[in-house]
């Protein structure tokens, strides 16, 4: 049976052209539960993993790749093979690994041998991962004075948000896409989150912008003099938009679709911008 690293694998691997395709396996690859083959038994919270060394006959070095598996049977049989016997791991979010790794040049063996997702990535790949999933969003603030139906969204990016925001339910009642326009005449996409729980900003901004760098939709942001912001609203009574459809909790990312609302008074409300950076 294919897992979803598997099925990102493959359809990068069926275009090397293919960039949202390769954004889309190293979000799984972040995302994802790996459980990381370890040399011993950790002792308190310090692991030390099993590295494999690989000789690179076109730089001459030896290259080093900690190896992870993205089940516990591939990791067995793999183990098997290895050392002929078990052998002890840690089960890590695929980010922990990432940043674990970041600047030891040391690369990932994605599932050796065992599935059709073996690969080896390379420690330049981990340490750009490392970096946009570190990469925090910039607090702004704006004043909002009114809303349209947002236009031109790209699927990709509704896509990408509406599987980061699974893991935020019960941060926020829901979601809604608009098209926002600021008193300093700026215009731009806004992700309004309605009711979202006090201290739940970071979390619903950061999943934001992952959702903008792994769909590849940044590319359009950095070209362009439109902004894009995740806000957090307080009380639902605050927006009234008509035709819009909402779901509770949050699960998908709904697109308002006709203008109808001001706001009730003047002071800015404060967003959370993603600011993002060229790799």
């Amino acid at each position: 049976m294919l897992t979803p690293l598997d099925q990102a694998h493959e359809a990068m691997e069926a275009d090397p052209s293919d960039d949202a395709a390769r954004l889309r396996f190293y979000q799984r690859l972040a995302d994802a539960e790996l459980f990381l083959l370890l040399r011993h038994e950790p002792t308190g919270e310090v692991l030390d993993p099993e590295i494999l060394e690989v000789n690179n006959e076109e730089t001459a070095n030896i290259d080093r790749f900690a190896l992870v598996f993205d089940n516990e049977d591939r990791l067995g049989s793999f183990a098997a093979q290895y050392k002929g016997d078990a052998m002890p791991y840690a089960a890590l979010p695929g980010r922990v690994i990432a940043a674990m790794l970041a600047g030891q040049g040391v690369g990932l063996g994605l599932n050796l041998d065992v599935a059709p997702s073996s690969i080896l990535i390379p420690d330049a790949a981990m340490a750009w991962l490392s970096d946009t999933l570190d990469h925090d969003p910039t607090p702004g603030e704006g004043t909002l004075i009114g809303i349209a139906p947002p236009t031109g969204l790209p699927d990709a990016l509704i896509k990408g948000l509406e599987e980061k925001l699974i893991s935020a339910t019960g941060l926020a009642s829901h979601a809604v896409f608009v098209k926002g326009r600021y008193a300093d005449d700026r215009e731009g996409w806004l992700l309004a989150f309605i009711d979202a729980h006090s201290g739940s900003e970071q979390a619903l901004a950061r999943a934001t912008q992952e959702a903008l760098v792994f769909s590849g939709t940044a590319q359009i942001w950095r070209r362009s003099m439109w902004r894009f912001s995740p806000a957090t609203i307080r009380s639902a009574s605050i927006l009234t938009i008509w035709g819009c459809a909402m779901i509770s909790p949050i699960r998908k990312i709904w697109r308002a679709t006709k203008m109808g609302w001001k706001p009730k008074c003047p002071a800015a409300r404060r967003a959370v911008t993603p600011t993002n950076r060229r790799s």
